[in-house]
């Protein structure tokens, strides 16, 4: 049987690195907010995430797993939850939660998650070892 607390409101998985208001230049013809500003978004937080760790310059060279389960209403609230998964020798795999709270009910919703990885780099835009990382086969 699973210790799971069915009482128990969700609530987002690691640490808030970003939160902004979704306005109606975002949005698409629908009037949902698009996928690619929520992705751009949840880049910015992976960034503040790993900026930190890296000790400088990272950038984004894949994302996994993305899932999106519910549309953005123009005005919510978005914030993103980072959660460091791996540090390698030059990346750091980071799953970002997407969260809004439910337009009517202010229940918190989440919307998408994936996770991200990115390497640090370097002055000369290539890749680096992250510090304290060196000896990682």
């Amino acid at each position: 049987m699973n210790d799971i607390d069915f009482d128990k409101e969700p609530t987002p998985v690691g640490e808030l690195s970003l939160k902004i208001v979704a306005l109606p230049g975002d949005t698409n013809g629908s009037g949902d907010i698009f996928s690619g500003w929520l992705v751009s978004q949840m880049d910015l937080a992976t960034a503040v995430a790993a900026t930190p760790i890296a000790k400088g310059r990272v950038a984004t060279v894949a994302i996994h797993n993305m899932a999106f389960m519910t549309p953005v209403h123009i005005g919510a609230a978005v914030s993103c939850y980072t959660d460091i998964v791996e540090v390698g020798r030059s990346s750091i795999h980071i799953n970002v939660e997407v969260w809004i709270a439910h337009k009517v009910s202010g229940e918190p919703v989440k919307v998408t998650e994936g996770e991200f990885v990115v390497v640090a780099l370097d002055n000369n835009g290539r890749s680096k070892t992250i510090p304290g990382h060196d000896n990682i086969g």
